[in-house]
């Protein structure tokens, strides 16, 4: 959530460079922007509500300046709830991405000494306590160390003073510093400036980095002493970002999902073996995600306790509380992101960490913080993932499962052959107009109704779930997953005379189990859509899919993304960008 983009040009065009690292870092999601430089002497300084791209401005010359990209917590999206902020004497600017979690407390000291505040923000209040503590010294870098070290929570600021000092402090959300011929790059990724510099830097918790004067300073936040400045080589290969042709990048990211799990598959095979061992030794498996992630997570549990036999445990990041004083150091936690920043996963690795728990991390996004944490990482290598809605990155996430498991039962070979004809498989269907067709009829067909439930069971379970989230993304309306046994329990109620049910079925061993699901809510009059390799009279609407055996469920989360696409564009949605979510949530 939120991103942060700075620079330091020496070609005078600041606010040119950071407008296009703004629309970089869309796919992060917000709902507010802005824009403050140092010219002439003053901070110019200008926000929006909106989309970056719809908006026209002419920027003054400027060699320094920061952006940032606002998705509301507190207070409502509006242009002066927008960071960057003011101090009162417009000395200075500071944006924020995180929560301040002890806020309102400080905002109640602050006002006592008679600070006033113009905005609902929390933080305005890192604002206001830096100008305190500036009246108990001269230096900015002290003010802002002693006011941040006050704050709780998952914090990074980035302060720009009219004199052309850039100060930044990282706890929680990330930070990274790209250089390239003297011109300095702050951002929340790597991605938004990695067509313009060569080199980064990875700023690490609780460390402060200034820039002054052409020099670029790294110290520790608690003593102000220095860290050794570590540039690493900038490695993603296509820096480039557009839609390549396609009405969207949700529709060209799905499209990519077979080049991206070729990179994939081209990853070393004894770090494979590592991890294969590593787990046959753990006391204890865990994988864990949230949202996505969390479906992908759960799906590679699957593969774990089905294809290798290893009592796998799935957890929730958010909800992962009550087995923190089970950890312990012969455990392993495996954990699939797409940004490697989600604040409520850290939060568990970071515990776990502490107790020696091994931590194997697979992400999309280099440099992450969790790709820092893990004992053994793995690079998804799938390229941009700009829509917020993920899809090629959690086909790649479960393929991965996949792979692993099959490594552990020492079939790596098989593995690799499996998804190689997966991918064969994947870019068949995807090529086939006949079946975009009828997923744009379907998707009509959906736009109008109230509610959805998809059913399945066994390998396609988490399928049906993530189809869920998929839908109700992308097309706002209510959708609900269910465990296809689980149907006659509770959820039986409610199935009705046109409801619509998406079943996925395979040919394995609760076919039966899904088919007799499918008569208990036909009986009732729902409407059933099937997604599967052998089409039955009780369909109203048929997606046919290969039999491939254990991958079928691979392949069969491909429909599904795109029907929820076809959903979003029918029904008029934003795409790429849906409402009231983002891409990286780091705040919790």
């Amino acid at each position: 959530m939120c991103g942060i983009f700075a620079v330091v040009s020496q070609e005078n065009n600041a606010g040119k460079v950071i407008f296009n690292g703004l629309k970089r870092l869309e796919y992060r999601g917000y709902d507010s922007w802005g824009i403050a430089l140092v010219s002439q002497g003053k901070i110019w300084l200008n926000k929006q509500t909106g989309i970056i791209s719809q908006a026209k401005i002419v920027f003054p010359k400027s060699m320094i300046g920061i952006g940032h990209t606002r998705w509301a917590t507190h207070g409502a999206v509006t242009k002066i709830n927008a960071h960057p902020h003011y101090s009162k004497d417009k000395k200075f600017v500071l944006a924020q991405n995180g929560i301040v979690e002890n806020f309102d407390i400080l905002k109640k000291k602050l006002q006592q000494k008679g600070y006033i505040f113009k905005t609902q923000t929390d933080t305005e209040v890192i604002v206001r306590l830096i100008e305190d503590k500036l009246k108990k010294t001269n230096s900015l870098v002290k003010a802002v160390k002693a006011a941040f070290l006050e704050l709780k929570g998952r914090n990074t600021i980035i302060l720009l003073s009219y004199d052309g000092q850039i100060i930044a402090v990282r706890n929680g959300s990330p930070l990274v510093v790209g250089f390239d011929q003297n011109n300095y790059y702050f951002s929340s990724d790597v991605l938004s400036f990695a067509s313009n510099a060569n080199q980064v830097l990875i700023v690490d918790n609780n460390q402060l980095v200034i820039y002054d004067k052409d020099r670029l300073k790294l110290v520790d936040l608690k003593d102000l002493k220095n860290v050794v400045i570590k540039w690493e080589k900038i490695k993603i290969k296509d820096n480039k970002i557009n839609t390549g042709g396609f009405p969207h990048f949700m529709l060209k990211e799905i499209y990519d999902s077979p080049y991206a799990l070729r990179q994939f598959l081209s990853q070393d095979k004894n770090k494979y073996q590592v991890l294969a061992t590593a787990i046959k030794k753990a006391e204890n498996v865990y994988t864990i995600g949230s949202g996505t992630t969390g479906m992908a997570a759960a799906q590679i549990a699957y593969f774990l306790r089905k294809i290798a036999k290893v009592p796998a445990i799935n957890l929730v990041g958010a909800e992962a509380q009550d087995y923190f004083s089970l950890f312990s150091d012969k455990d392993i936690i495996i954990v699939p992101s797409q940004s490697g920043e989600t604040a409520d996963v850290l939060e568990v690795l970071e515990i776990a960490k502490q107790k020696g728990v091994k931590i194997v991390s697979c992400v999309n996004m280099p440099g992450s913080t969790m790709t820092r944490l893990s004992d053994l990482k793995f690079m998804v290598q799938a390229g941009p993932e700009v829509c917020v809605v993920s899809t090629k990155v959690f086909t790649c996430h479960i393929s991965w499962g996949y792979l692993m498991a099959k490594t552990v039962v020492n079939q790596y070979s098989k593995g690799i052959e499996d998804l190689s004809n997966l991918i064969i498989v994947i870019e068949e269907y995807l090529n086939n107009r006949k079946n975009h067709q009828q997923l744009k009829k379907i998707a009509k067909w959906l736009a109008n109704k109230k509610d959805i439930f998809l059913l399945s069971k066994g390998q396609n379970l988490q399928i049906a779930n993530e189809g869920m989230i998929k839908i109700i993304e992308t097309s706002y309306l209510h959708a609900h997953a269910i465990p296809a046994g689980d149907l006659k329990h509770y959820a039986i109620t409610i199935i009705e005379k046109g409801v619509p049910v998406v079943f996925i079925i395979a040919n394995d061993e609760v076919r039966n189990d899904i088919l007799n699901a499918i008569g208990e809510v036909k009986a009732r009059g729902a409407e059933i859509i099937a997604i599967g390799p052998e089409k039955l009279e009780e369909f109203d609407f048929y997606l046919p899919m290969p039999d491939i055996n254990k991958t079928s469920s691979i392949l069969n989360i491909i429909p599904l993304q795109l029907l929820a696409y076809y959903m979003a564009v029918t029904l008029g949605n934003s795409v790429d960008k849906p409402r009231n979510i983002a891409k990286s949530v780091t705040v919790k």
